[in-house]
């Protein structure tokens, strides 16, 4: 609750009051018998229980700052503020807000969310070694991995994802990071030799979009985990427009691919449109001029 002074009272410009007496208000008490008390008299007589302490805040542009504050218990005595905190403090206060905010509220670009992705899908495949890079992982071992790249920042917003990301890798380790590309690429590499990404966090498995004529040749169907988990392919036409989504190529190739084939040489007729695309050379391009 609070307490008032009427604005005559000689007590009213005191900044502190030891009050003796209130009387009864809605949300505030009347101050109805008080005395004067200085600062110094309360640190000489409450010396053993005054705590000094920093806190980190955010300032107005968003980066920390340290509040010091001087209390005896919830009382506040003195609070004062430092625009240059020490770098351990600012340290420690960003990883604070990370607990507290978690894991996915961090500045995560697309490669940063992919390998993540990549790791979960291999420990959804029961991949014994497998890397753990889910949230509460991370949260358990977070001074260890992020606790570097934060360093010298004094603002969770200048974090940036290339950092972030840098942070994850360290944390993998060579061995773990070689051992995820082998199972879980990041790119599949088409026949035509340019190479995709694969989307592991879509729904049905990992999945990468391609234009149809860049996987000709190809008599197998593309997968990853040493075979394991065969890639969700989303075939395209030459203007990148969907025509088929498929999981076995070479069923594609001899079911609805006629259908497919009749209706892209109407509408893409300087584009390659073979009777056994199993058979013909992978292309990127239309046919020359003329031909």
């Amino acid at each position: 609750r609070g307490v008032w002074l009427e604005e005559t009272d000689p007590l009213a410009r005191d900044s502190w009051l030891a009050v003796g007496e209130l009387g009864g208000g809605g949300r505030a008490d009347r101050i109805l018998m008080a005395a004067s008390v200085q600062p110094a008299d309360l640190e000489r007589l409450f010396a053993a229980a005054i705590v000094r302490e920093a806190r980190i805040e955010p300032g107005p542009s968003g980066r920390l700052r340290a509040v010091r504050i001087e209390r005896i218990g919830r009382l506040v005595l003195r609070e004062t503020l430092d625009e240059a905190p020490s770098a351990d403090l600012i340290h420690a206060a960003l990883l604070d807000q990370v607990r507290a905010d978690g894991v996915a509220g961090l500045p995560w670009g697309e490669a940063g969310r992919a390998l993540r992705a990549r790791a979960d899908f291999l420990r959804g495949l029961g991949e014994a070694d497998a890397p753990d890079l889910g949230d509460a992982a991370l949260l358990e071992d977070l001074d260890a991995w992020l606790g570097p790249a934060l360093a010298g920042l004094r603002s969770l917003s200048d974090l940036s994802p290339a950092r972030l990301e840098g942070a994850l890798a360290a944390h993998l380790g060579h061995a773990a990071q070689r051992r995820l590309d082998a199972l879980a690429p990041a790119r599949w590499t088409a026949p035509t030799g340019n190479s995709f990404a694969i989307d592991y966090a879509a729904p049905g498995g990992p999945r990468v979009e391609v234009r149809v004529q860049e996987v000709f040749g190809l008599s197998t169907h593309p997968a990853v985990a040493q075979g394991r988990a065969p890639l969700t392919l989303a075939l395209t036409s030459p203007a990148h427009r969907p025509i088929q989504t498929t999981r076995d190529l070479p069923g594609f190739w001899r079911g609805s691919w006629r259908e497919v084939r009749a209706e892209m040489r109407g509408r893409y007729p300087r584009h390659v449109w073979p009777e056994d695309p199993a058979s013909a050379t992978p292309t990127a391009r239309a046919k020359p001029r003329g031909t």
